[in-house]
């Protein structure tokens, strides 16, 4: 199995968890947990900011001694524009389930700038991107434009047999304004969920070069490198990114062998 796919752990509870140490970088935290109600998620990071992206599913949230009420309730990351909660470095954060709940907890560095707050679904930007079957539909969560230190986090619907993160484009290179370096997740889901997706990660020199297929619930690492993905006939792909690095901007470099595509 590729080094750059993560799978996810079986039953309940905390079943991702990547940090900058297992994954080898220095920036990008991915959690990702599934609670039954009744049933808390809870977390705190004394030098690091965090984004609580609801799936699917509600939970009751408490940031430090803020009760913010019962937030989510979309029934699959198919449907709709998620709630989110942004959480400043050194606050306790905590989620009690009122029904089945899948939580991400996206996390980069920080040092306290910016309070906690509710994202609500009426406050995301949503856009389209591509032509032909390469359309996908993108809902901004933690954009550059929007208040946090480091995160960016945006999740992408690619409709069944549509290619998306394409023609492949990279963000490794700090170099603006042409290109900034960016480390990211993806946290994938399949429609139906017996499906499954393909993503490749490579480099011009082919140094690194992993294609993977992904199946519902897995996540894949791109430390470097172009990272495109095709959802295959029958079946959607969703998948949330989580960015950061050394600067919160997001400057990409396309392949030049495909930028053709760009034109046709």
């Amino acid at each position: 199995m590729s080094p750059l796919l993560v799978k996810p752990r079986a039953g309940g509870g905390r079943v991702h968890h990547v940090t900058p140490k297992t994954a080898r970088w220095t920036y990008v935290g991915f959690d990702l947990w599934k609670r039954k109600p009744g049933e808390l998620a809870t977390g705190t990071d004394g030098d690091r900011e965090t984004c609580l992206v609801f799936i699917s599913g509600r939970g009751s949230v408490r940031v430090g001694a803020e009760e913010y009420g019962i937030l989510g309730g979309r029934s699959s990351p198919f449907e709709g524009r998620p709630w989110s909660v942004y959480v400043p470095p050194g606050m306790v954060w905590s989620v009690e389930a009122t029904e089945d709940l899948v939580l991400a907890v996206c996390s980069a560095p920080g040092k306290g700038k910016f309070p906690p707050r509710v994202i609500a679904p009426d406050l995301l930007v949503q856009e389209t991107r591509g032509k032909g079957s390469n359309v996908r539909h993108v809902t901004n969560i933690l954009p550059e434009w929007e208040m946090a230190e480091n995160l960016l986090v945006v999740e992408v619907l690619t409709p069944a047999g549509n290619t998306s993160s394409y023609p492949p484009h990279k963000h490794d290179e700090d170099n603006l304004p042409n290109e900034s370096a960016l480390e990211e997740t993806y946290y994938h889901r399949i429609n139906p969920p017996q499906g499954f997706a393909f993503q490749r990660v490579y480099t011009d020199d082919r140094e690194l070069d992993e294609a993977m297929a992904v199946e519902d619930g897995d996540v894949t690492l791109v430390p470097r490198g172009y990272h495109p993905c095709a959802a295959i006939h029958g079946y959607e792909l969703y998948y949330l990114n989580v960015m950061a690095g050394p600067r919160r901007t997001w400057k990409f470099h396309n392949a030049k062998e495909h930028e053709w595509l760009l034109k046709a």
